[in-house]
């Protein structure tokens, strides 16, 4: 089995080391954090051993390390990941300066280390079902696609809520990679973007018990529109907002010339999924034919360690992930532009996610 270190103890930590734990998909060596309390108060949850990160970077046999540190952190930890000769999986996004997640790949390619990065969500039973359906012509040629992410923010109930509302946060850079992601899996990578950005307050109030009544400066946008223009005439409206108190928008819908799939929440794994053919009068519930139907962060991970050991491309890389970042910084740079941007990046496609991956199998034998 191959071991992982994992530097960051934030509340994402228990997710990976609950699939290490379930689906014995990796071994966790170690985790650090410059906290060493929160370390070792995660260690002992999970028995997994607490160190310091220049310890933990020195352990023998790793073949990769987790970096789930703050987004500002991302990149100097990343390549200081890169730096101690490991493989490097990151938490969204791949860094919260385009040049530096420019800077990340260089170092990976130069070292001859692999870079991954969340989402994985698009691995999951409910995306990669729908997946199938469209490379198998079920709606038809795909012509266009929306995307919602609507919601009031996360202030009233998130215990360190300071840094959605910083530059490189907001709910575009916060929660945009999971659509994205998912639609560059459907569609194959973004052309070009139009944006328009605005927010609708300069302050918020934190609701958590720990922080109840601490102003927030809100420094970034958090309402963001972007039109999306996707390879073979495909055109894709996406809407990241922490400024809709209310909503009664789909999550994602994919329209073709013969159908309408209604897609599940790209920041989950599973369902439901929904398709609705040309002609008919009721939708269809479609049955999930891909594994993780529940939470599986880290199969992405899982996916790179396999990877790597058979010399194939995995699925959760880092030229998706900067893809990605482009498309963002791009959307608020045609926002402030007032004109369509072209997207630099061209990642290819991400293959599809086998019925049972042989990595998923050697992990329901141990």
């Amino acid at each position: 089995m191959h071991r992982i270190g994992i530097i960051g103890t934030g509340d994402i930590s228990a997710a990976y080391l609950q699939i290490a734990r379930d689906l014995r998909l990796f071994e966790v060596a170690g985790i650090a954090d410059l906290d060493t309390a929160r370390a070792e108060a995660r260690g002992t949850e999970f028995g997994v051993p607490a160190l310091r990160p220049d310890n933990l970077l020195a352990l023998p046999d790793l073949a990769a390390v987790v970096n789930l540190t703050p987004p500002a952190a991302h990149a100097a930890v990343s390549l200081q990941i890169l730096g101690s000769g490991h493989h490097v999986y990151s938490e969204k996004p791949l860094a919260v300066r385009l040049e530096d997640g420019a800077e990340i790949l260089r170092e990976a390619a130069r070292r001859g280390l692999r870079v991954g990065c969340a989402p994985d969500t698009f691995l999951g039973a409910g995306h990669q079902t729908a997946r199938e359906l469209v490379d198998a012509g079920a709606i038809g040629r795909p012509v266009a696609a929306t995307a919602f992410m609507m919601s009031g923010g996360p202030e009233g109930w998130h215990p360190n809520p300071h840094f959605f509302y910083q530059p490189g946060a907001g709910p575009l850079f916060d929660m945009g990679p999971y659509y994205l992601t998912a639609l560059v899996n459907l569609l194959g990578p973004v052309r070009q973007v139009g944006g328009q950005a605005t927010r609708a307050v300069t302050e918020r109030v934190a609701g958590h018990e720990s922080r109840r009544g601490e102003r927030i400066p809100v420094q970034t946008s958090t309402h963001v529109t972007a039109q999306l223009g996707f390879g073979g005439d495909v055109a894709a409206t996406f809407i990241a907002s922490f400024d809709a108190p209310g909503s009664d928008l789909p999550r994602m819908e994919l329209y073709g010339t013969e159908g309408t799939l209604s897609l599940p929440d790209p920041n989950t794994f599973g369902g439901p999924l929904r398709l609705k053919r040309r002609g008919e009068t009721a939708w269809e519930e479609i049955t999930l034919t891909r594994p993780f139907q529940e939470n599986a962060r880290g199969a992405g991970l899982a996916d790179l360690l396999d990877a790597a050991a058979q010399g194939r491309p995995h699925r959760a890389s880092g030229d998706l992930a900067y893809h990605v970042l482009e498309t963002m910084y791009r959307t608020l740079e045609s926002a402030e532009a007032g004109r369509t941007l072209s997207i630099e990046s061209a990642p290819a496609r991400p293959a599809p996610l086998e019925t049972r991956p042989t990595w998923l199998e050697e992990a329901a034998g141990r």
